[in-house]
């Protein structure tokens, strides 16, 4: 995987380039958001790790930009900016995920490794995970072989929440995801379809993240609802 890291920090720079280096992963390291972009339009790349605090301004300007011209190269932020309110604000304008400084090294190259995993799934026609068959072409769902009746709001959601699988989708991004779809998009309708969907598909499907949104987990959590660690 050719991967851009744009990283104002030499040591930190330095650290994530050679760690990534020894996985194999070919690494373009850059320090402004304009050397970036440069970069971004000459090249071809399968990740973007994103400082936010860059000299010529800040990341999520970047990453607004991409997004805006419908980019989808998916982008992990990497920063010190640790309140809720930064996180929901990089996930809404667009981050795949959100990692945040200091970080140990391992856990970079474990979350770089899972969005590898979600971008090669999102290229299929069809997508599988849980007994869950969603055909993305004739949007036919299927749970354990059995036809299931979603509404058309119903099925924007869930094939957003499944292409995004152990991504936390905040409420905001999925509002505008209705929205854009042409469906009713205030808060109490995304809980009704949640409610519905969850009805249909099973209670444990669809996790709550409190304060911030929700999740499909690739594979179900455990009884306690932790992740292992």
């Amino acid at each position: 995987m050719k991967i851009l890291l744009v990283e104002d920090d030499l040591g930190l720079g330095n650290g994530i380039r050679n760690a990534l280096a020894e996985q194999d992963m070919d690494i373009v390291w850059v320090r402004s958001r304009q050397d970036a972009r440069q970069q971004l339009a000459a090249h071809g790349f399968g990740l973007l790790l994103l400082d936010l605090a860059l000299p010529d301004g800040d990341g999520l300007g970047l990453l607004r930009e991409l997004r805006g011209a419908q980019n989808t190269l998916p982008v992990l932020i990497l920063t010190a900016r640790d309140a809720l309110h930064d996180r929901l604000v990089g996930l809404d304008s667009g981050a795949d995920d959100y990692l945040v400084k200091p970080f140990a090294l391992a856990e970079l190259q474990s979350r770089i490794r899972a969005l590898a995993r979600r971008s090669y799934g999102a290229s299929s026609d069809s997508l599988t995970l849980r007994g869950l068959h969603i055909n993305l072409s004739s949007h036919r769902v299927t749970m354990e072989g059995k036809d299931l009746d979603l509404s058309r709001s119903e099925y924007v959601l869930l094939a957003v929440l499944a292409r995004r699988c152990d991504r936390v989708l905040t409420r905001s991004t999925l509002e505008q995801e209705l929205h854009q779809a042409g469906s009713a998009s205030d808060s109490n309708v995304l809980d009704v379809h949640i409610s519905n969907l969850r009805r249909k598909l099973g209670s444990g499907f669809i996790r709550t993240v409190r304060g911030i949104g929700y999740v499909v987990d690739r594979e179900p959590l455990p009884a306690s609802g932790q992740r292992p660690a």
